[in-house]
């Protein structure tokens, strides 16, 4: 697959986290957190049930995988409930600045750091610099 495909699927993620962002707000506001969190998860696992019985699950290697990664789902569900409380309290453009800046500075230590398996990529004066001027532009959109 080229390059140009995984560039438009991260396109088309990056639009579906902000819709999801602005949608979820408006249930947190209306319904509740919990209850936009339940909906949210609800939904996304019923079309998962779909999947699965459509096109079945691979679980050979489940012994293999390490401990923490099972932890995903939990933390999917702070990531939707985040997103959720603070979108409609902060607007969409600061609230994701916000998460994606908190995203960027704990991968480049995940990198730097090699933690949870990942390859290690140095946090070079380049990388630093970048995440200074992210942090900065973070800064003045939520000034």
């Amino acid at each position: 697959m080229s390059t140009f495909y995984f560039i438009v699927l991260a396109v088309v993620g990056g639009l579906a986290i902000t819709l999801q962002g602005q949608f979820m707000g408006i249930m947190d506001q209306t319904l509740g957190t919990r209850t936009s969190v339940f909906i949210t998860y609800a939904s996304g696992g019923a079309l998962m049930v779909l999947v699965v019985l459509l096109r079945g699950v691979k679980l050979e290697n489940l012994r293999a995988v390490p401990w923490y990664a099972f932890s995903a789902g939990v933390l999917g569900l702070v990531i939707v409930g985040t997103i959720g409380y603070v979108v409609p309290r902060l607007g969409v453009a600061s609230g994701f600045t916000l998460i994606v800046a908190a995203q960027f500075v704990f991968a480049a230590l995940i990198d730097h750091f090699g933690w949870f398996q990942a390859t290690v990529r140095p946090l070079d004066a380049t990388r630093l610099l970048g995440l200074v001027v992210m942090l900065l532009g973070v800064w003045w959109v939520n000034r």
